[in-house]
């Protein structure tokens, strides 16, 4: 399959990135710096990334959040304007087909869905609200778009935009100086904001456990954008690596590792995402499995894993006590927050309590790892 490319392709090369084939797109995996300075720096000040391969997508109509609510665990009837909520894509038996965030602008529905999962969940979309006016269109054309969907529903994938990331403790500051008024503007809120001249819809959230901003605007002024953003001496590049190490240090998911089809949201430590209204009612896909884990415990539960030694422990590897298998890793690497190396994954809830000291199976021998508190590096989101 042919990849496909940001608006901001052109941008990372004569920026020096390194770019990779990534869920069907040429991303930037690192630039010059090299991931560890660029990790660093957004902890420190601000990295900004281009996140343009995640879908766009916005849904209206008056049955939109009853549309909606089928397919997630979501009270969606209850996210107000300008607000913005995490959610995930069930399946029948309450296992996690992909996560994504949900928000209220101007009276619809804006999601953003993972790049790897887009077309899944576009087609899943389709599929469950009924569109008998899509079957066979192409998931990112121009015949999706305005789409009416079953009842009072309209889906669009907005391929017209692009999205950036800007993370850290000095993005505020970074916006501000482009004329951002950020009053009264928290953690998981969302709005429209002119950034420099562009008009941007921004939210203040992320993926890196840092304060910042994930910032939507036209794909023909992404470049613009990004540049006004870069000449900030607070800023600096960052890429799929950092952005990475920068998420597994806050124990954030990604699907394919911590999330997928075999793994619910209790087991995965995303009690939160269960609204109470829907718990109460069950009235949401796999909810008696998931209820069932909520009621008595998961058999296995998500942690953060700290490897003796320098060396990482990589996704994969299995995880043992007394030479009996009792988990998996789901993702490993080194922390630079850390200066050590850290990983995430499933042990058995008996194990779970930090402190813990198990054994990673690494090529036939086996590594020290002490299972610890999620987040490894605190969060530092400001809420209102």
């Amino acid at each position: 399959m042919e990849t496909r490319r940001t608006p901001l392709y052109d941008f990372h090369l004569a920026n020096g990135a390194r770019m990779v084939p990534f869920a069907g797109w040429e991303m930037p995996v690192q630039y010059a710096d090299g991931i560890k300075a660029e990790h660093l720096a957004t902890r420190e000040s601000a990295g900004l990334f281009d996140v343009s391969h995640m879908a766009q997508l916005r849904i209206g109509g008056a049955d939109a959040d009853a549309a909606l609510e089928r397919l997630t665990p979501t009270d969606v009837a209850t996210i107000a304007e300008g607000r913005v909520r995490y959610s995930m894509f069930l399946d029948e038996n309450g296992g996690v087909l992909d996560d994504l965030m949900i928000a209220r602008l101007d009276g619809e529905l804006q999601l953003v869905v993972n790049a790897g999962r887009a077309d899944h969940d576009i087609a899943h979309l389709r599929a469950n609200l009924h569109d008998a006016n899509l079957h066979g269109a192409n998931l990112h054309g121009a015949s999706l778009h305005g789409a009416s969907l079953h009842g009072d529903v309209t889906m669009q994938v907005r391929d017209d935009r692009a999205l950036l990331a800007l993370q850290g403790p000095e993005s505020p500051q970074v916006l501000r100086r482009l004329g951002v008024d950020l009053d009264d503007f928290f953690f998981m809120q969302v709005g429209h904001f002119s950034i420099g001249g562009i008009d941007c819809v921004v939210t203040r959230s992320g993926y890196t456990g840092e304060d910042g901003f994930e910032i939507s605007m036209p794909a023909d002024l992404a470049v613009e954008l990004a540049e006004r953003l870069c000449a900030d001496e607070s800023v600096s590049l960052a890429g799929l690596g950092a952005r990475d190490t920068l998420r597994l240090e806050a124990g954030l998911p990604l699907w394919g590792h911590e999330l997928d089809e075999t793994i619910n949201p209790v087991t995965a430590g995303l009690r939160f995402a269960l609204s109470r209204r829907r718990r109460e009612a069950g009235d949401f896909p796999g909810a008696a499995a998931i209820m069932k884990d909520w009621n008595d415990g998961p058999a296995r539960q998500l942690v953060g894993l700290l490897p003796q030694g320098g060396r990482p422990v990589r996704d994969g590897a299995e995880l043992a006590l007394n030479g009996t298998i009792i988990g998996t890793v789901t993702s490993g690497g080194f922390a630079p927050s850390l200066d050590a190396p850290a990983a995430l994954g499933f042990v058995d809830a008996a194990l779970a309590t930090p402190g813990t000291e198990i054994n990673a199976l690494v090529r036939g021998r086996e590594v020290p790892v002490t299972v610890a508190a999620l987040p490894l590096v605190p969060h530092r989101y400001i809420r209102g």
